[in-house]
């Protein structure tokens, strides 16, 4: 959302933006969790959640629907599409507008992220019995991110909030009424 909201037109309404985002990820979150798991009580496929839901239980779903293999691939092409946009920020802050890098550094950190990204692929798979702390890496890497990363980011922006951000900067990119 930080990307696409850099590219607003200034007229924008931002705290209605926010609000028409929120319910809408909700709503298609809430959707999509009730679709899955009622779809994968007809084939007798058992899962908790998690990843295994994702990496096992709908590779499964979609190869019993009929064209089940166009709708994963268009599936996985929306999640990796998806993940492009979490590139723009790092190759925005590293070009610093500066465009004529934008294609080079675009290109980098993707290699980046795809190689770091092997071992976590690969953990259900080859890398299964490569355990880190008992863990297997997608798993250290889901507790690592889950338990403390996102939590310190939390507690960053909070303390950003409410110490260094100005208290009339909220509106300052929603139009008057």
């Amino acid at each position: 959302m930080l990307t696409y909201a850099s590219y607003l037109d200034k007229k924008t309404n931002l705290v209605q933006s926010r609000i028409s985002i929120v319910a809408m990820n909700i709503s298609v979150s809430i959707m999509a969790g009730l679709a899955i798991f009622q779809a994968r009580s007809p084939f007798n496929i058992q899962s908790e959640g998690g990843p295994s839901l994702l990496f096992i239980v709908l590779p499964q779903l979609f190869d019993k629907m009929p064209f089940g293999t166009i709708f994963y691939v268009l599936f996985l092409f929306a999640t990796v599409t998806s993940s492009v946009v979490m590139l723009e920020i790092n190759v925005d802050n590293i070009t610093n507008q500066d465009n004529s890098k934008r294609a080079k550094w675009s290109v980098i950190l993707g290699i980046l992220t795809f190689v770091f990204g092997i071992p976590s692929a690969l953990s259900y798979g080859v890398m299964a019995d490569v355990h880190i702390f008992g863990k297997t890496f997608f798993d250290a890497m889901d507790f690592l991110v889950s338990n403390f990363l996102m939590p310190f980011g939390a507690l960053c922006l909070s303390l950003f909030t409410g110490y260094i951000f100005k208290k009339g900067s909220c509106n300052e990119g929603t139009p008057s009424r």
